[in-house]
């Protein structure tokens, strides 16, 4: 099943194209035309839409800028779908549109689902969107990351399942020894820091302050303060509402509350309002011999002790210390002791806590150590089945002397360095989040020749052919949707030829293929066959790519494979590749 699928790109003002749309099919696409008529616009334009570098040489002599747009069908639950949502991109009814503006002057706008994103982020879609294969442009499983995710899943779950729990390891390991770091290289500040608590906390412990305490004593300090003049008034309103016992001749307050009592008593028989008024001034009486007797009892007991008065001052002195540090007041005093202690004891179990953790750290070392090794068994040995295949792929590619491996080593460390690495075949050797592996797939072009990186050991048309045979071997796992091959062709003719077409016939069967190709034997193999073609004026308009069909097609590859298009020959010949890829594919060409 296609996931994503380029359906249309629209070309304006880059390079020979002035104006042209390119019209895509699901399965295998073949683009053809003369030399110099604008073909490889066709990679470079793709290139543009998916983050490549943008040359302003690119943009066609005369015009203010150069705009690349394409029309891609992406599965809503994709992620390239996803992750043009999180960017703000809207699909259309599946569709999402990107577009890439070049300007003459070097500047470069990138838009995804009608946003304006950085011109990264086309990058980033790009791996999971389409791979490249061309002259000079060469991407993908070029890169040792690729070719060992490549075989990663090749392998399937022999490789799957230890590089999940390896994965789990690795990410907990990560954890332990950040932490474990933080704690080792942290250990100066943590021991200030609790020598500061623990002093602080022994401040604390030694005042022993009470829950309240500092307003309490300031209230009880400023009575005993102000003693003599608080028992001074207290027994001025006392002899003010009952009386002067040294002057016995005073009127006080109680004494007319009584009079007043006494006259309206004696007659409130003969008016419910009076008894009502008599009643409130009874309730007077009482209460003035209530407040009286308070006052009396206050002015005894006052005590205007400055011994008491000296040791409230010095425990205030002795909060005061406290609230100055610890807070605005004791409650918070107590509170910062609480979390204190709380922290001390923290800080206290670091030993313990670093203890722990290089328990675990070599724990999940060794663990990681086994998983490597249980990875690095399972890709050699879907290496050696990958290897082969490719390499039998290769032999009919035209390459029958050419011999593909792929080289799984470790690096290892440094004794001093032991420690950074894990135990892999009893050695040390550095790991990262896939494994302890470095994977790299090489090529030996003819027996006798030493195997190299596949970008340094083959030409351009070999490196071409060696990244179809790779594909089509792993068509069935392919992590990307769309494959774009640049003169995959190249050096190879005749019965090379046409194994060439059958292969990328059989990749476009899980995948969208598109091919820039000089060979008849290549696009008669093709599902849409479109033809670049210059106007007089020496640019590619609209009109300039054509979708070849019946006779148009049979004309296109008769001039592809003799420069003559009305050739009986040629038309006997073309007719009979057409029907080879027909019978190849079990279906219309």
């Amino acid at each position: 099943m296609v996931v994503s699928v380029l359906e249309e790109m629209r070309i304006r003002s880059l390079g020979v194209i002035d104006d042209a749309v390119v019209e895509l099919s699901r399965g295998f696409t073949a683009v053809t035309g003369e030399t110099g008529a604008g073909k490889t616009m066709v990679v470079t334009s793709l290139g543009l839409l998916l983050g490549g570098r943008a040359d302003p040489a690119l943009v066609r002599m005369g015009a203010r800028s150069a705009v690349v747009e394409g029309r891609l069908a992406v599965d809503p639950a994709s992620p390239v779908a996803l992750r043009a949502e999180e960017a703000g991109a809207e699909l259309d009814d599946g569709t999402l549109l990107i577009s890439r503006t070049l300007s003459a002057e070097g500047r470069s706008r990138a838009h995804l689902g009608g946003r304006s994103v950085p011109v990264g982020l086309l990058g980033e879609l790009a791996d999971d969107l389409v791979a490249v294969h061309g002259q000079t442009d060469q991407q993908g499983l070029l890169r040792p990351a690729r070719q060992r995710q490549a075989l990663d899943r090749y392998a399937g779950d022999a490789v799957a399942a230890p590089l999940a729990k390896y994965a789990d390891a690795y990410r907990r390991l990560r954890a332990v020894t950040a932490e474990l770091a933080e704690l080792t290289t942290r250990a100066r500040e943590r021991a200030q820091e609790a020598d500061l608590l623990r002093f602080g906390l022994d401040e604390v412990a030694a005042v022993e302050p009470l829950p309240g305490e500092d307003a309490e004593l300031a209230a009880e300090a400023e009575r005993l303060g102000h003693a003599e003049s608080l028992a001074s008034a207290a027994t001025a309103a006392h002899a003010t509402l009952a009386g002067n016992p040294e002057d016995p001749e005073g009127i006080d307050a109680a004494t007319l509350v009584a009079g007043a009592h006494r006259a309206v008593e004696a007659v409130r028989s003969h008016d419910p309002a009076l008894a009502a008024l008599a009643d409130r001034i009874g309730e007077i009486g009482i209460l003035l011999s209530d407040v009286a007797g308070e006052l009396a009892g206050y002015a005894s007991d006052l005590d205007a002790d400055p011994l008491r008065l000296a040791a409230v001052e010095e425990r205030r002195a002795a909060l005061t210390q406290l609230t100055r540090k610890y807070g605005p007041d004791i409650a918070e005093v107590l509170a910062w002791a609480e979390r204190g202690a709380a922290r001390l004891g923290e800080l206290d179990g670091d030993d313990e806590r670093i203890e722990e953790l290089t328990a675990e750290r070599d724990a999940l070392r060794a663990e990681l150590g086994g998983l490597a090794q249980a990875l690095s068994d399972a890709r050699a040995e879907a290496a050696g089945r990958f290897a082969e295949a490719v390499t039998a792929e290769l032999a009919e590619l035209a390459m029958p002397h050419a011999r593909v491996s792929f080289s799984i080593r470790q690096t290892e460390v440094a004794e001093a360095e032991a420690e950074n690495g894990v135990e892999v075949g009893g050695r040390a050797v550095a790991y990262g989040p896939h494994g302890a592996d470095e994977v790299e797939l090489l090529l030996a072009s003819h027996p006798g020749a030493v195997p190299r990186p596949i970008a340094k050991g083959a030409s351009g048309g070999e490196l071409s052919r060696v990244m179809l045979a790779v594909e089509v071997v792993f068509a069935g796992s392919a992590p990307v949707p769309t494959y774009l091959f640049d003169e995959v062709d190249a050096g190879v003719g005749g019965k090379a030829a046409v194994e060439v077409g059958r292969r990328l016939a059989r990749l476009a069967r899980t995948a969208q293929v598109v091919v820039v190709t000089h060979l008849p034997q290549v696009a008669a193999f093709a599902d849409r066959h479109l033809v670049v073609e210059k106007t007089h004026e020496g640019s590619v308009t609209r009109s300039g790519v054509q979708a070849m069909e019946g006779e148009d097609r049979i004309r296109e590859l008769s001039r592809m494979l003799a420069g003559q298009e009305d050739s009986e020959l040629a038309r006997a010949h073309a007719e009979e590749l057409l029907a080879t890829a027909r019978g190849a594919s079990g279906g219309g060409a």
